[in-house]
């Protein structure tokens, strides 16, 4: 896929905390996706069979991300979830197991793999994408801090510091303060802050009136294009406006492929 890169908006200082009471419309999201000729297939790449992991964001599971799963499989694209009960281990452990996933899918379909992820769930997949361009044809992050990964709300941070602080003493299967600078985790910060492959298509979905992420965050400048939709944080994996764009991105990906995983650069 080849979409231009927009004028990104202007990064105001000093920066402000998000607004999460617009959190609170994620029902109004849902109630308007079911309406939504989107969510009913129209503009929806078929995917003939092409496979997508899908990977939820901070303390989110797999069951976050159930009606895309429907949506996509709709389409005939092959999912796969993320195997994550709740999104709290350190960054390093989880996108070993998450490759994993990776490399069963992209051997079962027989080509590369697009990866939709919110949140956390984005970091990681700009990550694997990254990681494995052999694997990945494109990544979509949703609402995704890629940028700064503690631009959040200070409710959100305070939590993220909890599961930390108990991921330290240790408790395992938890992130801990080693992550953000311990060698645990030095392939996947280099994997994250490195060049991304030209040959993997990427997209980075932001909201300013996301209500947990600076939205200023998820302006990549590694990405092909940052799409602005008008949706809450949470709720961007239940609205219109970004299946939209996350099935403008799918056809620009699917576009761009020219056989297997193997032939990739």
């Amino acid at each position: 896929m080849s979409l231009p890169h927009p004028h990104l908006p202007a990064i105001p200082r000093p920066p402000a905390v998000p607004p999460l009471w617009r959190e609170s419309r994620i029902g109004l999201e849902w109630a308007g996706l079911r309406r939504s000729a989107v969510f009913r297939g129209a503009g929806v790449p078929a995917g003939d069979g092409r496979g997508v992991l899908l990977i939820p964001g901070f303390l989110a599971g797999d069951g976050s991300l159930a009606t895309m799963t429907q949506w996509l499989r709709a389409a005939d694209w092959h999912t796969r979830r993320a195997g994550i009960r709740a999104n709290v281990a350190c960054s390093e452990a989880a996108c070993e197991r998450l490759e994993e996933r990776l490399e069963t899918l992209a051997a079962s379909t027989g080509r590369r793999v697009v990866i939709v992820g919110q949140s956390r769930g984005g970091v990681f997949a700009k990550a694997l994408g990254a990681r494995r361009p052999d694997l990945v044809a494109g990544v979509v992050a949703l609402g995704a801090p890629v940028v700064s990964q503690l631009a959040v709300h200070p409710l959100l941070l305070a939590q993220v510091g909890v599961v930390a602080a108990l991921g330290s003493v240790p408790v395992p299967g938890l992130l801990s303060w080693r992550c953000l600078r311990g060698d645990c985790c030095s392939r996947f910060r280099a994997a994250l802050e490195g060049p991304f492959p030209a040959a993997v298509g990427y997209v980075s979905l932001y909201s300013r009136s996301d209500g947990i992420v600076d939205w200023r965050s998820c302006l990549d400048p590694e990405a092909d294009a940052c799409v602005e939709v008008h949706a809450s944080h949470i709720g961007m994996s239940l609205n219109a406006e970004a299946y939209r764009a996350i099935a403008h991105a799918l056809g620009g990906f699917a576009a761009r492929e020219t056989g297997g995983f193997a032939q990739a650069a």
